[in-house]
């Protein structure tokens, strides 16, 4: 329990900007939990959202509040993700060679690329949103969304090797296995439970990670910490995607 507790406190303080000023152990069983915490930090995230959200739905305008989402939403993971995320389109503009590839993703410095994914990514997230509250869907989707998207890092992470033998994707990859996948699910699995109506994200996902997977298979033979982002920002983007699908086409 105690092994557990920690590693929830290093998910939290990796994966978001939450203030958790504990110092807690860095070693195999603490990391194993951090992993396995990863939705459950996702679910976290979505609830303060929500709390966000349903606080101030009645007092701004639909594209103040599409606005105001995703502020909160890149405010509680610091841009950790969008870092990646933008890194990514840097090394894939580039047309480089693999090994230039990695390089141009280590530079702490964002190129023209990485600002046009950027803004691409904000943009669409706001537009998705925006779409979500103008036809009134169930706003706990947000929470499958974090959820899945950080349990689809948490499989590729399981999944794929890492482009080296160093580093933080390392770092977190050399401790665990398929049964932390399955750990990683169970919150998911919880909250399905309670919130019914909600299982089309599990194929959904099983596509966005199963194409993903193979994408960064075939480019860049591996992973690291800005790919690992990139499934996150790209899962998201996926899980608005899909839900303003459901809900305009299929329940509409």
């Amino acid at each position: 329990m105690k092994q557990m507790v920690f590693g929830l406190i290093v998910a939290i303080q990796f994966l978001t900007r939450l203030p958790v000023p504990i110092n807690v152990p860095w070693n195999k069983q603490t990391s194993k939990w951090a992993i396995r915490s990863y939705p459950f930090v996702g679910i976290v995230m979505g609830l303060l959202i929500l709390v966000v959200a349903v606080g101030l739905e009645s007092h701004l305008s639909i594209s103040m509040m599409a606005l105001l989402t995703v502020t909160v939403w890149v405010w509680l993971t610091g841009g950790l993700h969008l870092d990646g995320w933008m890194d990514v389109a840097d090394a894939l503009g580039s047309n480089a060679s693999l090994e230039k590839k990695w390089e141009i993703m280590k530079d702490p410095h964002v190129g023209s690329f990485g600002i046009i994914a950027l803004l691409f990514l904000l943009g669409w997230k706001v537009f998705l949103i925006y779409s979500l509250f103008e036809i009134g869907f169930p706003i706990f989707a947000l929470l499958f969304i974090l959820a899945f998207s950080r349990l689809g890092a948490v499989i590729i992470m399981i999944a794929l090797p890492t482009a080296k033998q160093q580093g933080l994707a390392w770092e977190w990859k050399k401790n665990i296995d398929w049964k932390d996948g399955l750990y990683a699910f169970i919150p998911i699995v919880a909250i399905l439970i309670l919130f019914e109506g909600f299982l089309f994200f599990i194929p959904a996902y099983l596509l966005f990670i199963t194409a993903f997977g193979v994408w960064v298979k075939y480019k860049f033979k591996g992973t690291n910490g800005d790919l690992l982002g990139t499934a996150i920002e790209g899962g998201e983007l996926w899980g608005l995607v899909i839900t303003w699908m459901y809900f305009s086409f299929v329940m509409g």
